[in-house]
């Protein structure tokens, strides 16, 4: 049976990484098989409430006000316009809501008193509700959770090594210092990362390393893809191949036996039977409908044939890995 072990060496989590792809997705399946229910599949919408403007200078992101993109930026939106759009996602068999907002850092003011109130009409919808807002105080991650907020999603990105050349307005630590906050405060944590970015294999293990040795794993671990968005600094990059998200999944599945691993930006680009493998590798939480914030993303009748196709069923809302229950 695996463990749950947060004492992971970069080198055990390299030598897993670069192990042969079949026997890699094996060890993975197996794992998978062992702490999940393989036919369940968590089912997300992302859904940017706040959009562009941002005054951080991550080189992936379209929505940085310093960049020209076609992204159009839009204050936060209206709170019955947020329920409609959970509503909906709710129809589509949704079980987690997830609102993002542009923001370097969430502020005392009166759009973070309006996000609270999206946060407790979402939540009374019977959906878990995650936000995606930046940083923030353990005073706010407390104030989230008294709201109703099931989940923050605050990426790590990359490795600490390869970060600066991705981001200088803010540093790692920062990052390290919001999951401890979203910890603090009793919300479960959401935190991943984006291959894609010019960073070396070694920086996708010791992104892996980082999450895997926190003191508690994240409770979901999104893996993008890049998707190289025109205006940004990382608009040439070159795409990555289903391998390489393989890889990070089925690495991720067994260092993190107990976590959802999100198959998450980039799936536009997949054909159903690439996904299929990915589900395979440990894959077993998709965001559905039309966008991820500001970039493309499978419509849900897709996913709905794509599920019906695979015999994959929506995890019910709330559902807890044992090992993790007593987190939230």
């Amino acid at each position: 049976m695996a463990e749950i072990r947060n004492d992971w060496t970069r080198d055990e989590i390299a030598e897993i990484y670069n192990g042969p792809i079949m026997e890699l997705m094996y060890k993975a399946s197996v794992v998978h098989h062992e702490m999940q229910a393989t036919g369940e599949v968590q089912v997300c919408t992302l859904l940017s409430v706040k959009t562009g403007g941002c005054p951080e200078d991550c080189a992936y992101c379209p929505q940085a006000a310093r960049y020209q993109t076609e992204v159009q930026v839009h204050k936060l939106l209206e709170y019955d316009e947020v329920i409609t759009k959970a509503l909906i996602a709710k129809e589509n068999g949704s079980t987690r809501f997830c609102m993002g907002a542009a923001w370097r850092n969430i502020r005392d003011n009166r759009d973070f008193d309006n996000v609270l109130e999206m946060v407790k009409g979402v939540s009374g919808l019977g959906l878990e509700v995650c936000c995606t807002l930046g940083m923030l105080t353990e005073d706010q991650a407390r104030k989230l959770k008294e709201a109703g907020l099931y989940a923050y999603n605050h990426n790590l990105d990359t490795s600490e090594e390869h970060y600066h050349d991705i981001i200088t307005t803010r540093e790692y630590k920062d990052r390290l210092d919001t999951l401890t906050h979203v910890r603090n405060a009793g919300v479960s944590v959401c935190s991943g990362g984006i291959i894609g970015l010019g960073e070396s294999e070694e920086d996708r293990v010791g992104l892996l390393h980082t999450l895997a040795t926190l003191p508690q794993h994240p409770e979901s671990v999104p893996v993008n893809a890049l998707v190289p968005v025109k205006g940004t600094p990382l608009e040439e990059m070159k795409r990555v191949s289903v391998w390489e998200m393989i890889r990070m999944i089925a690495t991720a599945r067994i260092i993190m036996p107990g976590s959802m691993i999100r198959l998450s930006a980039g799936r536009d680009e997949m054909s159903v039977e690439e996904q299929a493998l990915c589900f395979m590798a440990g894959a077993n939480s998709i965001f559905a409908g039309e966008k991820l914030l500001t970039t493309p993303n499978p419509e849900f009748h897709e996913d709905k044939a794509m599920f019906e196709l695979l015999g994959l069923t929506p995890r019910p809302s709330y559902k807890q890995h044992p090992s993790l229950a007593e987190s939230n």
